[in-house]
């Protein structure tokens, strides 16, 4: 019960609050969303991950080891939900939008804080966690964006919209700045960490924005949809990953630890990046924001329950 407790006081009753924010100012304001997606895909988003990556040390083993982890979780779950993107016969922009809904998930400020409560704030667990999150920043800047517009655009505009996004750029020069010791003046730093910690609630608004802009009108298909990407992420994408786990322990050294950590980065919600690629490029946001934050909801109890079972 204590960890249910803890994910709902010290997870979900936060990003709540920020949400019901965001939702209350689109009600009185009508802001513009556009803005607030390209405030979080051009300035904030790149801030905390190069923050993160330069300040975070990490092994070269250990990102072999959980990259190879991402490389076969990843694969194997994209061609899961394709499966199920077949057999619903979904088309358009709605393939995609389900594809984000369960590739992208919430690994930084929702999976940095479940990591810390489940592994007693162990640096090593942490260490794993910021390595995938590095990853979910990227693929949905690269992936994702091709996901969204496959249907409606050509590769070359799509292969010019991903090259415009700050995020490749900013992962390579993190790990190059941290290699080389190379140490950032206080002046470019400080608006490094103003922006940082600016990233969480500008994204947790955002999304407030675009559920305060939806009718939330019950239509069953698009119901359907959400709570078949909620059962996607949050039950079947921890179960693959304690497959693959299992799978890498039997042909590497894989400990129980690095195993488990895994497991629960695995387990969180779909991520706020599918609600920034939907608006962004206008792909179902409606499907999009409910799929983030029923799946958060939902997640009070899956990760809890996630957690125990790796206790054990």
């Amino acid at each position: 019960m204590s960890i249910f407790l803890h994910i709902l006081v010290n997870n979900v009753i936060p990003l709540s609050i920020m949400i019901a924010l965001g939702i209350v100012m689109q009600r009185a304001f009508s802001l513009h969303i556009k803005t607030l997606s390209k405030l979080n895909f051009y300035i904030f988003s790149p801030a905390v991950i190069f923050n993160l990556l330069y300040t975070t040390p990490i092994s070269v083993q250990l990102i072999g080891k959980v990259l190879l982890f991402i490389v076969i979780f990843m694969v194997l779950q994209a061609v899961f939900v394709e499966l199920v993107v077949r057999v619903r016969k979904l088309d358009g922009g709605m393939r995609g939008a389900m594809r984000n809904s369960v590739l992208f998930y919430n690994s930084a400020n929702y999976g940095i804080p479940i990591n810390q409560l489940a592994f007693s704030a162990n640096p090593y667990t942490l260490s794993i966690q910021i390595i995938v999150m590095m990853t979910q920043s990227l693929i949905p800047n690269t992936w994702g964006i091709y996901s969204v517009n496959a249907h409606k655009s050509d590769m070359k505009s799509i292969m010019r919209t991903v090259l415009s996004m700050p995020i490749i750029y900013i992962i390579p020069i993190a790990f190059a700045l941290r290699g080389f010791h190379v140490s950032i003046p206080l002046a470019i730093d400080t608006p490094i960490q103003y922006l940082s910690n600016a990233f969480i609630g500008t994204a947790l608004i955002t999304l407030g924005v675009q559920l305060g802009n939806m009718s939330w009108r019950i239509k069953p298909a698009l119901l359907a949809n959400v709570l078949l990407a909620n059962a996607l992420r949050l039950i079947a994408g921890p179960a693959l990953a304690a497959a693959v786990t299992w799978g890498l322990s039997l042909m590497i050294h894989m400990d129980w630890m690095t195993a488990s950590a895994l497991i629960v980065s695995s387990a969180v919600p779909t991520s706020l990046s599918s609600v920034l690629l939907a608006v962004e490029f206008d792909n179902e946001p409606e499907f999009a924001s409910q799929a983030v934050f029923l799946s958060t909801l939902f997640s009070i109890v899956t990760v809890a329950l996630v957690i125990y079972f790796v206790q054990i």
